[in-house]
This record gives structure tokens, sequence and C-alpha cells, in this order.
């Protein structure tokens, strides 16, 4: 393979973010060597064990500029004596003037760190998600004259303009993004069309244990959700949801995740008096989320549109909890019916609506041998047609393409 690629991310190594890992370790598994170029320094006081199989060396760009001023200024001064920086300043400059804004300025003197640090053999940047991180990598490579190309996932797609997703596509070699819904409303914006290719996530099975023969009986219904605590994931929705269910029914609800919304999600379970019934775990790596799928009854994801447009794309944990044969219910939001259609591999309710949710709750614990059957029949999807390999060779075979041509 000609040359070597540079990764960027918004921040490395994350637990919510297991899809990129999984990725990156198939790549390398594939031959490819590459650096990681992280905006961010990892905030999670913990990683999952894929993370230590990844060999890339990381390096980290200053996240915001004031704090490596010296580094920054360095950078430009090396980026400006580049022949092709001044192209890279006009065409960052066009986009100063639609958007107006710090965070911008930040992502050029980024870029002229990651452009002016890349090791000599660096022919090549892919970059996960198309907002920030596609930005830092775009100015770089105009700046060093290299390709460069994106994996889009959710937020990055529906929360920048058009007139930005629409450049960034004109100007890359290749797009991959991770739902249909997502690659529909990109390829509306590709002036010239075949720029832009589904690709999902899937699941590399090969890293998770056969689904349990027989689950945990009991007298208590156990209901878990893994997610962030941020809007998108509708955990306020679940907690109405829960607040209403029947006294009759004894349930149970596990959390696991991190999030902004954490100290207020909890206090407004406390406010429905629900508490008692509530376990917070907090960040775990992959080992504990899987074991907890495994003695669960029931894994819930309530997802919706945040007021910003935020929203999932197609969540990797919903194929973890089919890997498992846990019953799923969630929303018909986004990319989720992708995977999952309605009373078939799971139940799906309208977003942002408690009742619905509460009223599928008491169907389905009434209901074990539907739950059994629909958690059966996703299984089957998800080894038939989600496994990881297939998507993992269209990525391979972009980027060896870009670097033969690179």
């Amino acid at each position: 393979m000609a040359g070597r690629l540079a990764v960027v991310l918004k921040g490395y190594p994350r637990l919510s973010e297991t899809f990129i890992a999984q990725e990156l370790r198939a790549l390398e598994a594939r031959g490819h060597n590459f650096d990681i170029w992280s905006l961010r320094h990892p905030y999670d006081d913990r990683i999952h064990p894929i993370h230590g199989e990844i060999s890339a060396e990381r390096h980290y760009l200053p996240e915001y500029l004031w704090h490596e001023p010296l580094r920054v200024l360095r950078a430009l001064i090396r980026a400006a004596r580049m022949p092709r920086f001044w192209h890279a300043f006009r065409i960052w400059g066009g986009d100063l003037r639609r958007d107006l804004t710090v965070n911008r300025v930040r992502r050029f003197g980024q870029a002229a760190v990651l452009a002016t640090e890349l090791s000599g053999d660096i022919r090549f940047l892919y970059a996960h998600f198309l907002h920030t991180p596609a930005s830092v990598a775009r100015y770089a490579a105009l700046i060093r004259g290299i390709g460069w190309g994106f994996s889009a996932h959710a937020k990055d797609i529906w929360t920048i303009p058009d007139w930005e997703k629409r450049e960034k596509i004109t100007e890359c070699r290749f797009g991959v993004t991770c739902t249909g819904t997502g690659a529909e409303h990109l390829q509306a914006l590709d002036p010239l069309g075949g720029k832009v290719t589904l690709v999902y996530h899937g699941l590399d099975l090969s890293r998770f244990p056969p689904p349990p023969d027989i689950r945990p009986a009991g007298n208590r219904f156990t209901i878990l959700s893994v997610g962030r605590l941020v809007a998108k994931k509708g955990y306020g929705d679940l907690l109405e949801a829960l607040s209403h269910l029947p006294h009759s029914l004894n349930w149970h609800f596990i959390h696991i995740g991190g999030g902004e919304l954490k100290k207020g999600i909890e206090a407004r379970a406390r406010r429905l008096e629900l508490a008692d019934r509530i376990e917070w775990h907090g960040k775990r790596d992959q080992t504990d989320v899987i074991a907890a799928m495994r003695a669960a009854d029931l894994f819930v994801l309530p997802s919706k549109v945040a007021d910003d447009g935020d929203r999932d794309g197609l969540p990797n944990v919903l194929m973890e909890a089919a890997s498992q044969k846990l019953p799923i219910l969630s929303t018909d939001v986004s990319a989720i019916p992708e995977f999952i259609v309605d009373s078939e591999h799971g139940t799906l309710v309208p977003p942002g609506d408690p009742a619905a949710l509460s009223a599928a709750i008491v169907e389905l614990a009434a209901d074990p041998e539907r739950r059994a059957a629909m958690a059966d029949a996703a299984y089957d999807r998800l080894t038939a047609r989600f496994g990881m390999e297939s998507g993992i060779a269209v990525i391979d075979a972009h980027l060896r393409d870009a670097l033969a041509v690179t």
C-alpha cells in the first residue's frame, strides 16, 4: 500500500463510539497503517477492551487554540510557507464569512497544526463525522495538497448547513454514511453523484458471546437501557412512561451511560418517586454492558429528534442487544426502522410519546413468548444482514483506491 493514513476523530478513545473502534481495529487487521489525530482528549474514566487492541499512534490537536498558543503559531508560520496554504486560506475565509464563529477559527488553527505535524508518509486523511473533524481534515488536506474522505453518522449530518455539506462532498475523494436516511440526504447534495455510499457499521459478532439459552427467571421485570443522558436519547420520556406503569407490574430499570443531563434526569426520577426502582450504573465498558443485556428482560431506547436537530443514526447498542436476543422496544425515528421492523424484530412507538412507551412495556411484560419470538427474529436479521465485514470491505476498498491515486 502506497503511503499511510491519518484518521481524524473528534475524541478518542470514547466509550460511546464502539463503532469507530471496531472499524479501526478491522482496518488494521486488513493491513492499513495509520495514525489517529483527535480534536479532543479522552474524558471517560475507562476504555473498552477493543481500544487496547488498536496499535495506531495517538496524537492530540489543541482542543482550544489558547491552550497551546505557541504550537498553533509555529504551525501557522510553517503552513504559510507551504505552496497550497493561501488557497486553503481563501477556502476557509469563504466559510468564515458564512459562519462567523469562534469554532470556525479554531478549526483552521487545528488544521494548520495537523498539516504541519503529520509525518511525511501520510498520503490521505480520513475523518469520522462530517462536521468539525471533516472541517479540520478538509483544511489540512488543502494545505498539504493531499486527498481526504469522511464517514458521516448522525448529528454531524443534521446540524450543519447544506452549503457546507455540499462543498465537502464536492471536494472529498469519497464519503460513507451509516444509515439509509443519511445516505439519501447526502446523495441529494452531491452535485455529480457517486461520492456517498451507504455502509452500515454492523457488528463484529466474533467479539460477542452467543446469546443465552434461557434468561434468568424471577418475579421482577428488568428493563435495561444503554445510552448517553442527552436530549436525543429521550430518557425524560422514558421516566414519564415508567411513572405510569401499573402497580401490579414489579419492574426495575437499569441505565448504563453518562451524559450532560445526568443530574437532571436523576432528580426527575426522584420527583416522580421512581428512585427506589432505578439503578444508575454510569459508564461501563462493553464487558459489563453485555453482562447486563444477558440478565435483562427488555431493552428500551426511547430516541427522538432533539430541539437542535440532533438525532441518532442507527445506534449500535440496538444491534448489541439483538446479539444477546434481548427483546427491543424503541422508537420509529431516524434509521432505527432500517434495523427493527415494528412487531417483527421488536416494538417501535412514536418518538416523544411516554404513553405509547408505557403501554408497550405493559404489553411486552405480559407476553414473554412474543418477546422471545421478536428477539429471535432480530438476532437472525443481525447475523444475516448487519455483520461488520461487508461494510469494512467497502471502506477498505475506498481507502486503498484513494491511497493508490494520492
